[in-house]
């Protein structure tokens, strides 16, 4: 690595966020090789101090380590996921395996999990202040639950699984891009697109002149099964196009298949388990989780499920009458479910997208919704930074300031969709908070919106307001971050309680004060109606049968593969899915499961595998917490700082449910999410 790489040194741009306007794709691969070596020499001089191990020279050297690895890496991960391009991709199928391996020269380094383990036996010895005795306790877990313990032969075999493991995540990953982009859905006549709004409609045509289509009109598709176009789209026939090419991604026997790489991420999972001394993937993930236990994960979802289903079928039998005015003897198909819907919505709550979408002009929904409710819950100001540079010309960044006006991070938001970025939305960091090293946060948001010509406005739908504010709820956690130790900076929590905080700030998008901010309509700046707000609320559990079913039958299909013995095989993907399905009782024809198993990134490419169960597992302290605020006065400075000393600062830097019951002064009830969902106790008992 030559001096002038950018990454040689850290970044000398306000909260060190890093050089994009230097940085090009040749950067990486030195930069990777030098930061192995530099890592690999660091532990090595840890591991082999001939000083009696002190928490100073063994916990906190292991936390300094890596810096030079850890900027690359943080880099080049986030634009794999949200610009990449082939030479990215080719060195992230090189790199995938070696920083997995990596990661096993480290944690099954005999000599260093000798110092951690006689650190961690005489820890009471210490006088370690709470948040170091917390990572003590948890980087001791962590080298256990890497295999520290095993027998050479037993490391070895984990070794060879890692390493292929990370190799076919970065596959599906790859797999599922090319074949996303491959199936969006090419219309010629824009008389199909009959019941698109005339912005949308706009945003299909320049997707189609981006790909040299012109005069045509091209229909991306988003992660989830269901498409949002759906919901609008006249063309039944066009509805089952577009239906058909999301749920076949990854699974049309092509280059971009990803049937034979699922099945053997999930056998070599369950063997990984077996080795570490568990009966499957999803005890080993859920044992160092807040359920402890994939019973206790299980055991929710199936609680759930049947009335989830019951409010389902309830739904199809509306949806059903209405698809039979209009075509006398179909049958309700997924592909119609999302049309009727918004028909009864219509009708019903006189609500739908077409109305409401004036009122979500995307920078107003930002500044004055998604800002304004952190302004007045945290006193924290958002300047945008035009001077600083981004990592693609759609990027904005902007300096957030604490109430006191003193600097705390910079929040990027990347919110358009485009063929180099996977699908679906998500929060990151390119810099992690660390009072260790003196770091402040830099966080960005990516979400999916359909990108308008220029000049016009961007116009969301509802759905994508929720994503906007619970996304924000992530960044919120990482920019409100205060501890010591990196490890334990903002979302570095267990995966069941990660989404708890973004969750909770969805609450304020339909909150009155929040509300009537932003939602206000494009070209005349009106408030969005009063009776449309009253209608908006009374609309809340409107579908809930539809949307609940779907998860669940998501994350019981999560369950599913993870729940497989290392002796298990799995022939055919379709068919072992649709068994699971009908044995968790949410084989609904009409309600896919969320993500079918060819295109779950959740798990065979992202952090959730056999943690889909989270989000539901999550929205227990989320809805609990909502009555919390409500009956605390709601939208106030002395909630939102009571929230965020208790619980959005710790990061991971203590138990999660200890923080919990800090903040709230008692263990979570369910009943809030039962009410929330529209489910009663005997119901889902």
């Amino acid at each position: 690595m030559t001096p002038d790489n950018p990454f040689a040194t850290a970044s000398d741009l306000p909260f060190g966020l890093p050089p994009f306007d230097r940085i090009t794709d040749e950067h990486f691969a030195p930069a990777f090789e030098a930061g192995l070596t530099e890592h690999a020499a660091e532990i090595e001089a840890i591991a082999g101090n001939p000083e009696p191990a002190t928490f100073e020279n063994t916990i906190v050297a292991l936390e300094r380590s890596g810096r030079l690895l850890h900027r690359v890496s943080i880099v080049f991960f986030n634009l794999t996921s949200s610009d990449t391009n082939p030479v990215l991709q080719r060195l992230q199928a090189d790199i995938a395996p070696r920083l997995a391996a990596h990661s096993d020269a480290i944690h099954l380094n005999p000599d260093l999990f000798a110092r951690v383990r006689e650190l961690y036996e005489r820890r009471e010895l210490l006088a370690l202040d709470p948040e170091s005795a917390w990572l003590l306790e948890r980087v001791h877990t962590d080298f256990r639950r890497a295999g520290a313990g095993l027998a050479e032969p037993d490391q070895q075999r984990l070794r060879l699984l890692n390493e292929e493991l990370s190799a076919l995540s970065t596959e599906f990953q790859e797999n599922l891009l090319r074949d996303t982009n491959d199936l969006a859905v090419l219309v010629d006549d824009a008389a199909e697109l009959a019941g698109l709004s005339p912005d949308a409609i706009a945003a299909a045509g320049e997707a189609a002149n981006a790909r040299g289509e012109h005069g045509k009109y091209l229909l991306n598709l988003s992660l989830p099964t269901s498409q949002p176009l759906l919901a609008s789209l006249e063309n039944r026939a066009l509805r089952e196009r577009v239906f058909t090419a999301s749920s076949a991604r990854g699974n049309r026997g092509n280059d971009n298949d990803n049937n034979a790489v699922l099945a053997r991420i999930a056998a070599l999972r369950a063997e990984r388990a077996a080795v570490l001394g568990y009966p499957h993937h999803a005890a080993y993930v859920i044992a160092d989780q807040t359920a402890g236990t994939s019973e206790a994960a299980v055991g929710l979802l199936e609680r759930l499920a049947p009335a989830a289903v019951a409010n389902a079928r309830r739904e199809a039998e509306e949806l059903q009458s209405l698809l039979e005015r209009d075509v006398p003897g179909a049958r309700l198909e997924p592909w119609d479910w999302a049309f009727y819907a918004e028909r009864v919505r219509k009708a019903r709550y006189d609500l739908d997208d077409a109305t409401l979408r004036p009122y979500f002009e995307l920078d107003r929904v930002i500044r004055d919704g998604v800002f304004y409710a952190a302004n007045r819950l945290y006193g924290l100001s958002f300047t945008e930074r035009h001077d600083l540079p981004a990592y693609h010309p759609d990027v904005r960044v902007f300096e957030v300031s604490d109430a006191d006006g003193s600097p705390l991070g910079l929040f990027l938001g990347d919110y358009y969709t485009r063929d180099s970025k996977r699908g679906g939305a998500w929060m990151n960091t390119f810099v992690d908070e660390s009072g260790l090293l003196g770091e402040r946060p830099v966080v960005v948001n990516n979400l999916n919106i359909a990108k308008p010509p220029s000049g016009e406005p961007t116009l969301l739908t509802l759905d994508e307001v929720t994503t906007a504010f619970h996304e924000f709820g992530h960044a919120l956690h990482g920019l409100l971050s205060a501890v010591r130790y990196p490890t334990f900076s903002g979302t570095s929590v267990p995966r069941d309680f990660v989404e708890y905080p973004s969750q909770v700030n969805e609450m304020w998008m339909l909150w009155p004060e929040v509300l009537t901010n932003y939602a206000r309509h494009y070209r005349t700046g009106e408030p969005l109606p009063s009776h449309l707000v009253d209608r908006l609320q009374e609309a809340a559990q409107y579908g809930e049968g539809f949307s609940t079913t779907e998860y669940l039958a998501a994350a019981l299909l999560d369950q599913a593969w993870h729940g497989l013995s290392a002796d298990d095989r799995v022939e055919n993907v379709g068919r072992f899915e649709a068994a699971a399905l009908e044995k968790a009782g949410v084989a609904l024809p009409t309600v896919p499961p969320r993500y079918r198993s060819t295109y779950f990134a959740h798990v065979f490419s992202g952090g959730y595998s056999a943690g889909y169960y989270s989000y539901i597992w999550s929205e227990v302290l989320d809805a609990d917490t909502v009555e919390w605020f409500k009956e605390n006065g709601g939208l106030k400075r002395e909630n939102g700082d009571h929230f965020r000393r208790e619980l959005l600062s710790r990061g991971g830097s203590l138990d999660s449910m200890a923080a919990y019951r800090s903040f709230r002064g008692r263990d979570p009830e369910i009943q809030p999410l039962l009410t929330r969902r529209g489910l009663t106790v005997e119901e889902s008992a």
